[in-house]
């Protein structure tokens, strides 16, 4: 029996991927290789409005020495900052891999109605891999999610940057 005090997490509930959902992933894809380029763990992060770019960024926790540096997070920075309001509606955003929990709290604290990602994270994907704050009905802001967009392409990224450190 089900303790009534625990979180419950349905399946992950996708929406469909739309027709910009790879031109942009593959932006997203672009930032990736950056970071890995500079010793950064490959993820990279856009966010579009109406089909245009509002911000980019990639992780830079070993450059900025700041843990909670992480591609989103970089890029919602930017966004808001930009915008002047950190309340980023009406956006999409599309990372090369699923958020943790800290990213994905700071999408739903954001407001972003759509996160698109590549990769799952086995080991800290809170998009409906371990958990789904993004999605969580106990939260005030819920996401759609759109998983898998050039999945193979961003998580090869990934194996071939941590293969090539052991």
């Amino acid at each position: 029996m089900a303790d009534a005090n625990l979180p419950t997490f349905s399946p992950l509930q996708s929406s469909l991927p739309e027709a910009g959902d790879r031109l942009w992933m593959s932006r997203a894809l672009e930032l990736a290789r950056a970071a890995a380029g500079r010793g950064e763990v490959p993820v990279g992060a856009v966010l579009v409005r109406d089909e245009q770019l509002v911000a980019e960024g990639y992780n830079r926790t070993v450059s900025d020495a700041d843990p909670t540096a992480h591609a989103e997070v970089v890029t919602l920075r930017a966004a808001a900052t930009r915008q002047g309001d950190f309340r980023l509606t009406d956006t999409t955003l599309y990372v090369t891999l699923e958020p943790c929990a800290m990213c994905a709290g700071a999408v739903v604290l954001a407001r972003v109605p759509r996160v698109v990602f590549g990769a799952t994270d086995p080991k800290a994907g809170m998009a409906g891999t371990l958990g789904n704050l993004l999605q969580d009905a106990r939260l005030n802001h819920r996401c759609a999610v759109t998983p898998g967009v050039l999945a193979e392409s961003s998580a090869g990224l990934l194996r071939d940057f941590f293969r090539e450190r052991r």
